[in-house]
Order: C-alpha cells, then sequence, then structure tokens
C-alpha cells in the first residue's frame, strides 16, 4: 500500500511532558484534524450528498486497514439513520466477493493517502460497471480521487501519533466526516423520531424510544381509580384502597379530564399540618394543572421530565386531557433507566 507524504509528526511529546499533558495534546491533535477536514473538503460536497441520497440500493462503504474500520462504522451509521448500506473488504471483493454490490448501489471509498492499491483496483472493477464511486482521501490528485464521481479532501493531516504515523488523527477526521454526510442524508430524507425506534428497538435506547404507555403499571379502569373532584380526602383514600396503590391519586372533573393530583408526599403534608383535614375537599388540596405526559410521548420525555423537574409521578393523559396512566418514578429506576 503507497503511502502519502506528510508534514513533520507534531511536537506533542517531550521529555518533561506529563501523562496528562501527553493525552490532552492528542486530543487537541484529533480536534485539530477535523477542523483541517472542515476546511479543505472541497466542491464536491453537494454532489456526494447528491450520490447517497440517490442510492435506489445499498451504500457499499469499503477501505483497507484502519480506514476499512471506520468504513465499518461509517455503514453501521448509514444502516442506522435508514440508508441501506453494508461493508465490503477491498481485497475479499478481489478475489469473489463482487457479488455484494449490483447495480443500484453506490460505492463510497476511504484511503488517507488515496492511493491504496487494493481500494484502487477495487475502484476501477466497479467504475466499469457502472456504478459511481464517493472517493474520501487527503489527496484530490491521487489514484482513487481521478476514478471518483465525487471526492473530498480530508486535507493533510498531522497524526496525534509522535512518530505521525499510526492512523489516529486522520480516521477521526474520517470518522467525522462520514457521521456529518450520513446525518445530511437522513435530514435531507426527514427522518424522523419515528423511524429511528423502527430501527432500534433493543437495548437501553429501545426501551427509551417506547411510548410512554409501554410502561405504565397503574392503567386507568384497571389498578388505578379516578377520583371525582368533589371527594373528601378521607374519600379518595378510601376509594383508592384497593390492592398496590399508587404514589399518587388522579382527580377528575365531572367530564373526565385531569383536574389535579394529589401525592403521598401531600398527604403527609396534610395531616402533619392539621390531623383533622382528611375531611377537607380534595379540590383545596390537590396540585392544579399536573406536569403531564401525552400518551404519544416516549419514554425518553419522561425521563427527562423527571430529571429537570424531580416528580415522583406524572399523569399520562389522551390527546383529549382524560388520564389513562401514571408513570412511577420507581417503575422508570426499575427499567435502569434512571438513578435514585
Amino acid at each position: 500500500m503507497s503511502t502519502t507524504a506528510r508534514k513533520p509528526a507534531p511536537e506533542i511529546e517531550t521529555s518533561s511532558a506529563s501523562e496528562r499533558e501527553f493525552i490532552l495534546a492528542a486530543l487537541r491533535a484529533e480536534c485539530a484534524a477535523i477542523e483541517r477536514t472542515a476546511e479543505s473538503i472541497g466542491d464536491d460536497l453537494a454532489a456526494a450528498i447528491d450520490l447517497l441520497d440517490g442510492c435506489t440500493g445499498h451504500v457499499a462503504v469499503t477501505g483497507m486497514g484502519k480506514s476499512g474500520l471506520i468504513a465499518q462504522k461509517i455503514s453501521a451509521t448509514l444502516s442506522s439513520v435508514g440508508v441501506p448500506s453494508h461493508f465490503i473488504h477491498p481485497a475479499e471483493a478481489l478475489h469473489g466477493d463482487l457479488g455484494r454490490v449490483r447495480k443500484g448501489d453506490v460505492v463510497w471509498a476511504l484511503s488517507y493517502s488515496g492511493n491504496t492499491d487494493e481500494v484502487v483496483q477495487l475502484g476501477h472493477v466497479l467504475r466499469a460497471e457502472g456504478l459511481p464511486i464517493l472517493a474520501v482521501s487527503s489527496n484530490p490528485a491521487s489514484r482513487l480521487a481521478k476514478l471518483a464521481t465525487a471526492h473530498l479532501n480530508l486535507g493533510d493531516i498531522s497524526e496525534a501519533c509522535p512518530l505521525n504515523l499510526a492512523p489516529t488523527a486522520s480516521t477521526t477526521a474520517m470518522l467525522a466526516l462520514g457521521d456529518a454526510l450520513a446525518l445530511a442524508v437522513s435530514r435531507r430524507r426527514q427522518f424522523s423520531e419515528a423511524d429511528f425506534r423502527r430501527r432500534h428497538p433493543g437495548g437501553m435506547l429501545g426501551v427509551l424510544l417506547q411510548p410512554v404507555t409501554e410502561v405504565l403499571r397503574f392503567k386507568a379502569g384497571e389498578n388505578l381509580p379516578l377520583i371525582p373532584v368533589g371527594s373528601t380526602v378521607r374519600a379518595a383514600l378510601q376509594q383508592a384502597d384497593v390492592g398496590r396503590r399508587p404514589g399518587a391519586l388522579l382527580i377528575v372533573n365531572k367530564a373526565g379530564d385531569l383536574a389535579g393530583l394529589f401525592t403521598d408526599g401531600d398527604l403527609r403534608r396534610l395531616v402533619l399540618r392539621d390531623p383533622s383535614a382528611l375531611d377537607q375537599p380534595i379540590a383545596s388540596v390537590m396540585t392544579k394543572h399536573p406536569r403531564v405526559l401525552r400518551q404519544d410521548q416516549i419514554v425518553r420525555e419522561a425521563v427527562e421530565m423527571v430529571q429537570e423537574f424531580r416528580p415522583d409521578e406524572i399523569p399520562v393523559v389522551d390527546k383529549a386531557g382524560c388520564p389513562i396512566g401514571l408513570v412511577d418514578v420507581q417503575d422508570l429506576i426499575a427499567l435502569r433507566i434512571i438513578q435514585e
């Protein structure tokens, strides 16, 4: 594999530098690489996004060595934002895996030098098949750039490695550029949160993207009584005394709309202040207009509300404002999506 001459290594290691200074200097070198790419990217940016957005098949991302590892991550990012993609190893492709690429695909080729033999050879074969190539390299005059339908220039990057040899800052720039292009295509296609949810059903991310109704333990009409607004505190407590009681009571008006919230904390403060207060109307001691979640909101929004406002219970209402359930913060803790 041929290489491109590089500038002298940045002076980030000296005999007097501490490990902390060394690490911070390396991080700054990686940041500088991204800035360098932003300045050097060239005039084919719009053409690159057009290629990716117009792809009717898969985006086949390829690269050799460390660039190949970055290619795999870019391919995974594309797939996660709704652009079908797969990685193709350039050497394996030249030895029988060309069937992975078909008409309608776009090839996205990564090579810092732009002269990596396996990547260039694959580019020649695929261009002969009429496939468009999006090339990313640091050399607009490279063999790969000359093959490309669109070429994006990383710029002349100094690696974070003191020897200026190990691919570090250059692969960071490739990865950042890949993320940016993938997000640009998803933005152009108006990729929505619902689209994202369908592609990420598993793990913690899948839990956070579920509708909040999926994690309701207390549901109106089942184990969550709705208290008429004209009730006394005592009558409300008696009505709610069925099985496992939630940490709050939902108060509704005659139309069935949520009128207020009365929590265990409210009850404790009320009784401590006035032991005879149980016969007061609950409407006089409830929290009117509590913060609520709509039934079409997702668990992540419940978590954000808990983190910002610290409620222990959050009513969930339908479009008309009628309560359908109650999110208990303990349920979110049990799901391990927030900490106590």
